[in-house]
């Protein structure tokens, strides 16, 4: 079996598991370098090996990304004052795997930090903390 048929049956497996399986792009790619390098073992393949995935790098430097009126996607380099719904929409990312794969620590925020500190200031004085607590007393009586 010629490598271009391992490629075609790795194609066909990974996607019929992918329709019916929610992915990451790296759960996909995992898959695509497990199942091509089974099919490659089990046909015989000299020297056939996966493809490595190509090292990822930002569109932006990693010290530029977090700034204090906008936040820079690392994967297309637009900014904005919060990142959750754009790598959703656009990047079909999780800001887990987002994280992960750029191995930003879990306590950067992934928020502009002016935006943030309007949001907290704003939160301060309707004084939501307080009627959170008082919520949660409430409903812990009922």
């Amino acid at each position: 079996m010629d490598k271009r048929v391992v490629i075609e049956l790795t194609a066909e497996i990974v996607s019929a598991h992918a329709s019916v399986n929610e992915m990451s792009r790296e759960d996909l790619l995992d898959e695509i370098q497990a199942v091509f390098g089974k099919l490659s073992s089990l046909a015989g393949t000299e020297g056939a090996e996966a493809p490595a995935p190509a090292e990822v790098k930002p569109a932006i430097p990693m010290n530029k990304a977090f700034g204090a009126d906008k936040v820079f996607c690392l994967e297309c380099g637009k900014g904005f004052t919060t990142l959750k719904k754009h790598l959703a929409i656009s990047h079909n990312l999780s800001p887990k795997d987002y994280r992960k794969k750029y191995n930003i620590p879990s306590k950067t925020p992934l928020v502009a930090r002016n935006y943030s500190e309007s949001k907290k200031k704003i939160a301060q004085k309707l004084g939501l903390a307080a009627k959170l607590a008082e919520g949660r007393r409430k409903k812990g009586r009922k």
